[in-house]
């Protein structure tokens, strides 16, 4: 059996480990739910109690190169320290990385989640062919990392990535953060659900306002559901949520000029309904997508996509994730093996 890592991607809902092989094959993958109603202390033991199990039931037939772990929140690299985490409530200003190796007896890597998920659709999925990539996560918030030459750029301070905190509105929705008009509070799905019922109130979603109504669960896939299906102010939600993505990705591209941008999270798999509105923006806003992006006979040149002529080198590239919700996993297990 060839050597392989623990990855440990630790969500406020679901607690997942999975042993993976140096060359990324999957070994085996345990998921438990994360009891954070019973304290930290459970979910760290209930995880490394997984995490022992994982790795006594290989160690006999293959050498185990480490663990990573993903975690939702602002971590200080230096320390180990958990600053600040929305899914982990009682969890700041903690010593993960700490308490973790104690329990464990060996060290671990910790990084935020969603690096790990930028360093996994590198390793794994739609980023393995290319050299950089920046990726947004769109979920109930918005994140982001960014990989280059195959290892997580975390800036001064362990902070780079947060794209969910660049200003699409500059007197928009109030943010969490302090800022307004965050792209966190048009393009993740707790965005869409406050999009949605403020055009219900104001009585324009007759659409919405059926559905909310007959749906206790309804939520920004039910939205999706009806954008699909020919809904015009489900349609509009959408169209919001690929502008901000667009503005944002636009200021990327002008500021990294990298191979891929790569969105994943759940709300990725409404694509179909906001990934035009962001080929529209970027057009508009962008010269330097203008000059590298992929031809497009049906894109009419205007805004910085008139300034330009498109060159004929590499492109700049706009994809979906590929790892789905497994992005996270494996690029926690990909940590002890690239560093």
């Amino acid at each position: 059996m060839p050597n392989f890592s623990i990855g440990v991607d630790l969500g406020g809902t679901n607690l997942r480990i999975a042993a993976v092989t140096e060359q990324g094959s999957l070994i085996e993958k345990v998921t438990l739910g994360t009891k954070t109603k019973l304290g930290r202390d459970q979910v760290l033991n209930d995880m490394c109690d997984a995490v022992r199990h994982i790795s006594d039931k290989y160690k006999d037939s293959a050498t185990l190169l480490g663990v990573g772990i993903g975690v939702p929140g602002i971590i200080d690299m230096q320390t180990g320290m958990m600053r600040e985490s929305p899914n982990l409530p009682g969890w700041a200003d903690y010593p993960v990385r700490a308490e973790i190796e104690k329990r464990l007896g060996a060290p671990v890597i910790l990084e935020n989640d969603a690096n790990g998920a930028a360093l996994g659709e590198k390793w794994l999925g739609a980023g393995r062919h290319v050299g950089d990539i920046a990726m947004l996560t769109l979920g109930t918030g918005v994140g982001g990392g960014i990989v280059l030459q195959g290892k997580i750029w975390h800036g001064m301070s362990g902070m780079a990535g947060e794209f969910g905190h660049m200003t699409v509105e500059p007197d928009g929705q109030q943010c969490g953060c302090g800022n307004r008009g965050c792209l966190e509070q048009y393009s993740s799905a707790t965005a869409v659900m406050r999009m949605a019922r403020e055009a219900i109130a104001n009585g324009e979603a007759p659409g919405l306002a059926k559905a909310a109504n007959s749906d206790i669960e309804f939520s920004a896939k039910e939205i999706y559901n009806l954008a699909i299906q020919g809904d015009e102010q489900a349609k509009r939600i959408f169209r919001r949520v690929g502008r901000a993505l667009g503005i944002s990705l636009a200021t990327m591209i002008n500021g990294l000029n990298l191979e891929m941008y790569v969105i994943g999270g759940g709300v990725s798999s409404a694509w179909e309904a906001f990934s035009p509105a962001i080929f529209e923006e970027l057009r508009e806003r962008s010269m330097v997508y203008a000059a590298t992006a992929p031809a497009n006979p049906l894109a009419m040149p205007s805004g910085a996509s008139g300034q330009v002529e498109p060159g004929t080198g590499r492109k700049t590239i706009i994809t979906r994730a590929l790892l789905g919700s497994d992005a996270g996993l494996y690029g926690a297990a990909r940590l002890p093996i690239a560093r």
